[in-house]
């Protein structure tokens, strides 16, 4: 028991000059910096009052010193609440209502904005930060001192809270303890090989998951350190690789890089560990990226609820089109979308997680938390089986499967088929109003080449791969994907488009 930023400190280097960030100005932030910058901002949380239990909600731009704040927090026994960049007033106004923040902080160009929306919150103080470590924030934590006495806090006490993405209605917070991110952050140090001598390719986002409790994290755990950017950037990643061992990414960073003519082996001489997650990867990206590189890509699979709660193997199988093999303390079972009876091997069904990583449940929100839990284990919904190996496998999101003519149709079964044509670089499917069949099956594809536009030949390419009513009845050719800001395609957005592919 004890406090997150203790548990990540206590595996610091003994030589405290070694690097944690490696900066696009060429700045270096050494593990002394991070204890003195660390300290300095919560110390000056403390001096505004900000204390154990308070939330601190940050919306501003990927910066180290957004880094140093997260610290910061954990050692006053503050909340980390980091909110995307991208939401608007409208959504902004909803989070800050339902966390009730003792402390706003955005980036300096919203400022107004930001205090606008504070009025009607008695209490809560805008501070500003931009991705240049500019903003009133720094400025008042320079001016504190480099010593903290971290504050003890238990397992169970909260880190931070993480909204959802709302897709399916309301945004949650999902509330994460000291715990739980130290579990899983130990674990995956140790199921990834990860040592002082790795430096991790960071080109992810800090306000969701993957970026901050992954990356930054495991990184910490292990003594290592980040070549730290503040987005991916096909160009600027082939330039560090040379100079990197892992890289963390989600598929559109490995799409991207299979499209640079002089990604290849000789690139990633010094690498040994490409990780994907976030979103799924196809069977054929893995394939294409192994004949590339000769690295297989280690796939895993995480929640916002949950942190990690898969991974293919370090040394063994990696699987193309699995998540691999629960993480060690972690149990995984298939059930019964309604019934919650357990599934037997094979059989399609809900995932169902328990372990120490699973959230505390929902900020404000404790019926649908008793909702979301079954037996101890929380309900994902995600659909997926397990098979005799014990790999899982995900076919979708119970919200994404598709019904038509009674036949149940998993979207990444007629993905998969799709991504292994010559013709398609990526694909995804969705259901529509079907007059006749409740829901048809309609896919939307983006070509290899621009100007492939003969979408009968890839349904009819289908014929042989999959039963006929998984095969689409409708195809549409476009340039690109929406996805949000982790690389997952927002099948909202896609079934709203095209809604009326049958009429």
């Amino acid at each position: 028991m004890a406090n997150l930023y203790e548990t990540l400190a206590a595996r610091f280097p003994a030589d405290r000059t070694r690097p944690f960030a490696c900066l696009p100005d060429g700045r270096v932030l050494d593990y002394a910096g991070v204890e003195r910058a660390s300290a300095r901002y919560a110390a000056l949380l403390a001096r505004l009052e900000v204390g154990v239990g308070d939330r601190v909600a940050v919306q501003t731009g990927k910066s180290i010193d957004m880094l140093m704040l997260y610290l910061g927090c954990l050692r006053v026994g503050a909340v980390f609440l980091p909110l995307n960049p991208a939401y608007p007033a409208g959504e902004l106004a909803y989070f800050l209502d339902d966390a009730q923040p003792a402390l706003f902080v955005c980036d300096p160009a919203r400022e107004a904005e930001a205090r606008a929306l504070a009025a009607g919150q008695p209490g809560l103080r805008v501070e500003t930060l931009g991705e240049a470590g500019e903003g009133t924030l720094p400025a008042m934590a320079a001016a504190m001192p480099d010593a903290f006495a971290t504050v003890p806090r238990a397992d169970d006490d909260l880190a931070a809270i993480l909204y959802t993405s709302g897709t399916t209605g309301r945004s949650k917070g999902a509330m994460l303890s000291h715990g739980n991110l130290a579990s899983n952050a130990l674990t995956l140090v140790a199921q990834w090989r990860f040592t002082g001598d790795d430096v991790l390719l960071h080109m992810l986002p800090i306000f969701h998951t993957h970026g901050l409790f992954v990356a930054t994290n495991v990184t910490l755990a292990a003594g290592a350190s980040l070549l730290f950017e503040p987005r991916f950037d096909a160009a600027r990643a082939m330039a560090l690789l040379p100079r990197a061992t892992v890289m963390m990414g989600v598929p559109t960073f490995y799409i991207r890089l299979l499209g640079e003519p002089g990604f290849g082996r000789d690139l990633v001489g010094e690498m040994r560990l490409f990780i994907s997650g976030s979103a799924p990867l196809s069977a054929e990206i893995h394939r294409e990226f192994a004949q590339r590189t000769g690295h297989a890509i280690l796939e895993r699979y995480g929640m916002t609820e949950t942190n990690m709660n898969t991974s293919n193997p370090y040394e063994g199988d990696r699987r193309a089109g699995t998540v691999g093999l629960p993480l060690p303390g972690v149990s995984i079972r298939i059930a019964d979308p309604e019934t919650g009876t357990p599934l037997a091997t094979g059989e399609v069904g809900v995932i169902e997680i328990a372990g120490p990583n699973v959230f505390q449940g929902y900020w404000n929100m404790p019926e649908k938390t008793a909702e979301e839990f079954r037996d101890g284990f929380f309900i994902s919904g995600d659909l997926g089986f397990i098979d005799a190996q014990g790999y899982v496998s995900i076919v979708g999101r119970a919200k994404d499967l598709i019904i038509a003519g009674g036949y149940n149709i998993y979207p990444a079964e007629v993905e998969a088929a799709l991504d292994e044509l010559p013709q398609v670089r990526e694909s995804a499917v969705i259901g529509a109003p079907h007059p006749d069949l409740g829901e048809g099956v309609v896919a939307v594809v983006v070509p290899r080449e621009p100007d492939y536009g003969d979408a009968e030949a890839l349904i009819a390419a289908l014929a042989g791969r999959l039963a006929r009513y998984k095969q689409p009845r409708r195809l549409y050719l476009v340039p690109e994907l929406p996805k949000n800001s982790m690389g997952k395609v927002q099948k909202t957005l896609l079934r709203e488009r095209f809604k009326s592919a049958f009429g």
